[in-house]
């Protein structure tokens, strides 16, 4: 008997069954995530450092603008005593004038006797630590300039922000008063400031007197951390100028040149001990009302870079403008970069290149002092 063997049709695939990736499969797609990661990756860290130096470029930009800015804002206001005009600098004396300074005065020190140079005097620079200031200017970057600025506050002690009177302090009083004993006060002794306004009768105010020192220390908070900084001392308690602080950090090079006022009405040199009398003025008018021999309030000449002893007697008085060049790095090294540039800042030496990992910028301005120029212009 002839058995029948049934064939059975396949089983088709259930449509819902998945089949997984092979090891082929497997290797390309973790080659190619391994690859994005990567990129990725990479472009994160360009981005990071990107904005790492765009952060440190930004604030070398700001110190150097801020440095600039706090050192012209002082000399802004250098020779300002509040309505009182030394004489050698007043156009209306045709005398001999009586407060003509003597002798250079001690950025770092303080005495009755020397109230007329410091008055007449508003700005000295030093290319080295001034004299008796050692105590002061310490760690003193080398071949970096020292300033010294002086003028009255210009606030009132006490009124708005202004700090409130302290009877340690030295303040400055002027008369307005034509029966007033003397033309001002500078002092710091409570008992002395009795001057009046113009009525003679109301006493007049007094403003602290400012003598603010600026120079470049070679570190910033530790000695030796590396990272020159721009330093104030001011004058404080006693009469005597304070320990000096940190201000601004990475300025490396402070340079000042001074423009001088030396030449006199009718073209000859200012010379404040003789008294000269003009006939006619420059256009040829007789009998006219002229300043005697007190400069015209504009720099004659190129600007004059003061040695390590400082200027001159004679230039200093004569002081009418002043150039500012301060050398910024930043504070923080970039990676991969080598700093080649030498750099020139003014008369002075040039800086040779440093050869090192921080970027660096010069900044510069010139500043007018209003207060002395301005005294000088022939109305």
């Amino acid at each position: 008997m002839t058995e029948r063997i049934r064939r059975r049709a396949p089983v088709p695939l259930l449509s819902g069954r998945q089949r997984g990736f092979g090891l082929v499969e497997l290797m390309i797609a973790a080659t190619i995530s391994l690859l994005m990661m990567a990129a990725i990756l990479t472009l994160f860290l360009d981005v990071s450092r990107t904005n790492d130096e765009m952060a440190k470029t930004n604030a070398q930009i700001e110190n150097g603008k801020f440095a600039l800015q706090l050192i012209q804002e002082d000399l802004a206001h250098a020779g300002f005593w509040d309505g009182f005009v030394p004489e050698f600098d007043d156009f209306t004396i045709t005398t001999v004038p009586a407060d003509v300074p003597t002798t250079v005065p001690g950025p770092c020190s303080w005495s009755a006797a020397d109230n007329t140079n410091l008055l007449g005097i508003s700005v000295q620079v030093y290319d080295g630590v001034p004299p008796g200031c050692d105590a002061i200017v310490t760690d003193r970057k080398a071949n970096t300039d020292v300033l010294v600025v002086r003028h009255a506050d210009t606030c009132v002690p006490g009124v708005g922000n202004c700090a409130a009177l302290d009877n340690t302090k030295l303040y400055f009083q002027p008369s307005f008063c034509s029966t007033d004993a003397s033309r001002y006060v500078l002092s710091n002794s409570s008992a002395a400031f009795t001057l009046h306004n113009r009525n003679c009768t109301t006493v007049a105010s007094k403003r602290q007197f400012v003598s603010n020192i600026y120079y470049i220390r070679d570190y910033s908070v530790t000695a030796g951390d590396g990272i020159p900084t721009l330093m104030r001392s001011e004058f404080g308690p006693g009469a005597q100028p304070k320990a000096a602080e940190s201000l601004i950090e990475g300025v490396e090079s402070l340079r000042v040149e001074l423009g001088i006022d030396s030449i006199g009405d009718g073209g000859g040199a200012n010379n404040y001990l003789a008294a000269v009398t003009f006939a006619t003025d420059s256009s040829g008018n007789a009998n006219r009302s002229r300043p005697t021999n007190r400069g015209d309030g504009a720099p004659d000449g190129t600007f004059v870079r003061c040695p390590a002893a400082g200027c001159t007697l004679a230039q200093l008085m004569d002081v009418v403008a002043v150039k500012v060049y301060v050398l910024v790095r930043s504070v923080q090294p970039s990676p991969g970069y080598s700093d080649g540039k030498g750099y020139a800042l003014g008369q002075a030496a040039a800086i040779a290149a440093s050869n090192d990992a921080y970027k660096r910028h010069v900044y510069s301005t010139t500043t007018r002092l209003v207060n002395v120029s301005s005294r000088r212009e022939t109305p």
